[in-house]
C-alpha cells in the first residue's frame, strides 16, 4: 500500500515559521515529483510548491514565494515544506502528493498527482 503522511501543521502565530514533513512509503519515490498544496474549505487545491525528483530544481506558489523552501532526502523517503514569515492566507489543509515523471501537465496543477496524503492543518493566529 502507498502512503504518503504530512505531519507538522498546528497553531502558529503569524510571523512565526513552520516546517511540514511528509514521509512516503509502499513505493520508490525518489523518481517522482513531489508537491505541496494547501485547500481551504470550499477550494481547490492551491500549489504551494514541488521538487523534482534529485532535488535539484524547485518550484514555489507566488503566494508563498521568497519564503518558503522545499526539500527532499529520498533515502529516508522524506519531503520537507518550510514557511517563515507566516500569514493568516497561508492557513489551511497542507496535502503532500507525488506525481510520476513521465507525468503530463504542469507540476503546478494537482491533475497531474497520482498520490496523496491524508494532509495536516496549519492555523495561523493574527
Amino acid at each position: 500500500q502507498v502512503t504518503l503522511v504530512e505531519s507538522g501543521g498546528g497553531l502558529v502565530q503569524a510571523g512565526g515559521s513552520l516546517r511540514l514533513s511528509c514521509v512516503g512509503s509502499g513505493r520508490n519515490f525518489s523518481t517522482d515529483i513531489m508537491g505541496w498544496f494547501r485547500q481551504i474549505p470550499g477550494n481547490e487545491r492551491d500549489f504551494v510548491a514541488a521538487i523534482i525528483w534529485d532535488g535539484d530544481v524547485t518550484t514555489y506558489g507566488d503566494s508563498v514565494k521568497g519564503r518558503s523552501t522545499v526539500s527532499r532526502d529520498n533515502a529516508k523517503n522524506t519531503v520537507w515544506l518550510q514557511i517563515d514569515n507566516l500569514i493568516p492566507d497561508d492557513a489551511g489543509t497542507y496535502f503532500c502528493a507525488a506525481r510520476k515523471r513521465a507525468a503530463a501537465g504542469s507540476w503546478r496543477h494537482s491533475s497531474g498527482y497520482g498520490f496523496w496524503g491524508q494532509g495536516t492543518q496549519v492555523t495561523v493566529s493574527s
